[in-house]
């Protein structure tokens, strides 16, 4: 499976940014989201079950992001809003070609995308 990401970029403490992950090449079972801040370990935001539709959140972002899908496009974004200059990371989807419990698990992930850097400014 391969991913692309898009959406990130500069933005306002206080302000908003949508991010995109389209999949392409096999069906998976969880997409997710991730970030990694200069230093620091990789850190789960969210995931959705594919076929269930179920998504799950980290305590640091639940209500400030959220996390949709476009069947059609096969696309998972990442609506973030509040954002602050602790948000400043390059932010990873990734995808799980099996079910893992574990889905805030960055190992049980098959593939990340690229990454795309957002940047919050003071």
């Amino acid at each position: 499976v391969q991913l692309q990401a898009s959406g990130g970029g500069l933005v306002q403490d206080g302000g908003s940014l949508r991010l995109s992950c389209a999949a392409f090449g096999r069906a998976v079972n969880t997409m997710a989201w991730f970030r990694q801040a200069p230093g620091k370990e990789r850190e789960f935001l969210g995931a959705h079950r594919i076929a269930s539709g179920g998504t799950y959140y980290a305590d640091s972002v639940e209500g400030r992001f959220t996390i949709s899908r476009d069947d059609n496009k096969n696309t998972l974004y990442l609506q973030m809003n509040s954002l602050t200059p602790e948000d400043t990371a390059v932010y990873y989807c990734g995808a799980s070609l099996v079910y893992y419990k574990r889905y805030y698990d960055p190992s049980n992930y098959d593939a990340y995308g690229p990454g795309t850097q957002v940047t919050v400014s003071s």
